[in-house]
């Protein structure tokens, strides 16, 4: 019998209403006795406290069966869920990374193609593939032929919709495209093995902090970069400061953190290749928005991108059973078998005709021997 430990007794004032005091007279005697007789209880009440796993245990009991699930799964969310002080030491350490790596794509752009700019800064599922292979989060994270036939679809598409856009030289731009795919690739391998679950980080929270330690700490860089001519600090003006402001919180803040908590519900693979999608869809953007007329080859090199995206999502997905304990492997899969039909019907042929050997060789034996026994006879 499990005995319950509970805290050292408290005292606290009795709030109790008035009540009216009860009187009593003898009856069945002839006493004179009419004396008024109360009853007085304690001012005080003694409190004692259950500890909180027997309280907690103590309030499943009294709930419903559907009512207790839900709130098994609220408490094991609150208990997986890291405490500020880690969100905040996690954003100042990744801090560094996103902003190296937004600054140097910002940078290619300035001094490079736009076209291979942006063709290379789509190499970035290729370093996540490679990355997230040497250091797996979870199982799901290992390399397979579909995971490569993904990242070369996506590459595929980019290819062709910069086609004509790229320049033969490979400038100060391209170095950079590449140094900032590395970086985001760097960034989303290493979160995802920092946090275990996506319901362990509050994702606003961390971008919160990723802010407040940018608006902190940069301004240092700024000042450097100023002082040696390699960014000019100027005060933006009115509607700078508008652009700047809608630039910040629907390209920065709301994009951010849509694509960092999918990163975190899939893998970081497909975070990169949805982040692949950008190069189609601001070509898609200026032809509905402002009419710009693209070839065809634009249209048609999207196609793969988005196919290797939705291909890379069907991988990443959990199983039946809800866990992601062994990463997919269909197109391996599919090689086999088609392998395995094609060598099948040589095997089949080559075995019937053992088959056929074997009979006619039983056949002739019998036909010997009784051949041998009617000479003897």
């Amino acid at each position: 019998m499990s005995t319950f430990s509970q805290s050292e007794p408290t005292y606290v004032p009795l709030k109790r209403p008035e009540c009216s005091r009860s009187t009593s007279k003898s009856s069945g005697t002839e006493s004179d006795d009419s004396g008024v007789r109360s009853v007085r209880f304690s001012k005080l009440a003694e409190v004692r406290q259950m500890s909180e796993e027997e309280a907690t245990a103590a309030l499943m009991a009294r709930l419903s069966y559907t009512a207790s699930v839900r709130a098994d799964q609220i408490a094991r969310r609150a208990a997986n869920k890291l405490p500020v002080s880690k969100v905040a030491w996690l954003a100042f350490t990744f801090c560094v990374l996103w902003c190296m790596a937004n600054y140097s794509y910002q940078a290619a752009l300035e001094y490079g193609d736009a076209g291979l700019v942006s063709l290379l800064s789509c190499a970035a599922p290729l370093f996540t593939l490679l990355l997230s292979a040497a250091i797996p989060s979870e199982p799901m994270d290992r390399i397979s032929l579909s995971k490569i036939a993904a990242v070369a679809m996506s590459i595929a598409g980019a290819s062709t919709v910069c086609w004509s856009s790229l320049s033969p030289s490979f400038p100060l731009g391209a170095s950079l495209a590449l140094i900032s795919a590395s970086l985001y690739a760097t960034y989303l391998v290493s979160l995802k093995k920092k946090v275990p679950s996506e319901e362990a980080l509050d994702v606003p929270m961390f971008f919160g902090f990723v802010g407040l330690f940018c608006l902190l700490g940069l301004w240092p860089v700024v000042a450097a970069f100023h002082a040696l001519g390699l960014e000019k600090f100027e005060w933006p003006t009115r509607p700078q400061w508008a652009v700047m402001f809608l630039n910040g919180l629907i390209g920065t803040v709301l994009s951010e953190v849509l694509w960092l908590w999918g990163c975190l519900l899939t893998c970081p693979l497909v975070g990169t290749l949805a982040l692949t999608l950008t190069v189609p869809l601001s070509f898609l953007a200026d032809a509905l928005l402002w009419q710009v007329q693209y070839p065809l080859r634009v249209y048609i090199g999207a196609i793969p991108m988005v196919a290797a995206l939705i291909w890379a999502g069907f991988l990443s997905s959990p199983g039946a059973n809800g866990e992601r304990s062994a990463p997919r492997d269909p197109l391996a899969r599919w090689i086999l078998i088609g392998w395995n039909k094609l060598t099948s019907p040589r095997n089949s042929f080559s075995r019937l005709q053992g088959e056929r050997e074997r009979e006619q060789t039983e056949s002739l034996i019998g036909v010997n021997n009784s051949s041998t026994s009617d000479h003897e006879a």
